[in-house]
This record gives C-alpha cells, sequence and structure tokens, in this order.
C-alpha cells in the first residue's frame, strides 16, 4: 500500500469517525431540546418573561423619566407571586437606556411612579379603586383577573388551554399616552379598541 493511499484511508476513516460524532450531538440536542420542552416554565415564570418583554414593545411618552438614563420601573403591587427568579432576570438589563428594576410599591401613591405595574390577584376586591387611583398616570397596568381590560386595565393574562395569553385594552393605552408596538397587539388574545375598552 502506498503512503498516498494509507493517507487517504486515514483521513477517510477520520471522516466518518467525525460524522459519526456530529450525528450523536444531533441526537443529544433534538433529546435536550424534548426535555426542555417536557420540563415547561411555570405559569408565573411565563407571566414574568412577558412583563420583561412588555418593556421592549411599549413607548413611554418622555416626561415618563424624569432623566434620560432614569430606571424603567417594573413594579408588583400585592402579593408578589414571582420570587427572586424574576429579579435575576433583568439583572443587568435596560431598554432604550433605561435599566430595569423591580420595585414593590406600597400602594397606590407610590405606584403612580412604575412604568409597568403588574396588580397581583390578592389585589382583585379593590382593583377600580386602584385603576381610578392611577388616572392621569403613564403607566402599563397589567392584572390576571376577568374583565381587568373592560374596567380600564391596559394587559390582562389569561389561561388559553393551559397557556398563558393576554388581552389588550388599546384604548386604555392611548388615553395614557402609551403606545403599544404592532407586534404586541398582533400577538394579543382580544383588542379592545373602542367604547366596550373603558379607560383610566
Amino acid at each position: 500500500m502506498g503512503e498516498q493511499t494509507a493517507y487517504a484511508l486515514s483521513a477517510s476513516v477520520e471522516s466518518r469517525q467525525l460524522r459519526g460524532w456530529m450525528f450523536l450531538l444531533r441526537v443529544a440536542l433534538c433529546f435536550l431540546a424534548v426535555v426542555a420542552q417536557a420540563q415547561s416554565a411555570t405559569e408565573y415564570q411565563v407571566k414574568a418573561a412577558f412583563l420583561f418583554n412588555f418593556a421592549r414593545f411599549v413607548e413611554w411618552p418622555a416626561e415618563a423619566f424624569p432623566t434620560a438614563d432614569a430606571p424603567l420601573q417594573i413594579c408588583i403591587l400585592g402579593q408578589d407571586p414571582f420570587g427572586a427568579d424574576f429579579e435575576q432576570m433583568i439583572v443587568d438589563k435596560s431598554v432604550n437606556g433605561h435599566r430595569m428594576e423591580i420595585a414593590h410599591p406600597e400602594g397606590v401613591p407610590q405606584a403612580r411612579a412604575c412604568h409597568i405595574l403588574f396588580i397581583a390577584f390578592s389585589e382583585k376586591p379593590r382593583l377600580r379603586e386602584i385603576l381610578q387611583g392611577l388616572r392621569g398616570t403613564s403607566v402599563l397596568t397589567v392584572g390576571e383577573v376577568p374583565g381587568f381590560v373592560q374596567m380600564g386595565g391596559i394587559i390582562n393574562f389569561v389561561l388559553d388551554d393551559n397557556r398563558v395569553r393576554f388581552e389588550i385594552n388599546q384604548r386604555a393605552a392611548q388615553i395614557v399616552r402609551l403606545k403599544l408596538s404592532a407586534r404586541l397587539l398582533t400577538v394579543a388574545k382580544l383588542v379592545l379598541t373602542g367604547d366596550e375598552s373603558g379607560g383610566n
């Protein structure tokens, strides 16, 4: 066997081995993808991810930020269902030059300084009072109870076949001078635009 023939056979063997390893790698990645789908996120992990992403698809009026580098506050009013995972999600994250931070206002007066306000289920008995107290502020209100957008809230989480989706009251957003991205409206389960939308 000549030297060139031996080299060609060796290269062919190495090539087959490489293809074999690549095949095994693809199988492993497919398996990991299936495992990841099986270990689906919890309801509130999904809601936290939505809250994080809402900030990327909403435009606030300039006066909503006292300074050009003021933080964008995501607030949770009521009993916090998210835990420390949400804090970790937004560490070192920013939107349009505004560092994101999480706050827990004690009541409506403090909540008026928020940019996104998640109103927890624990606050259901006083939803109307909370929404009325936020009148005149450019706060993106987010709830999780039936009828929230009809009361004048802007975004409401709903479960649809065990999947977290959301409804939007576009008119309420316009009233408080929030501009919602068309992409956000496209993926909403329901969009209210007229007189049926209420408004805060």
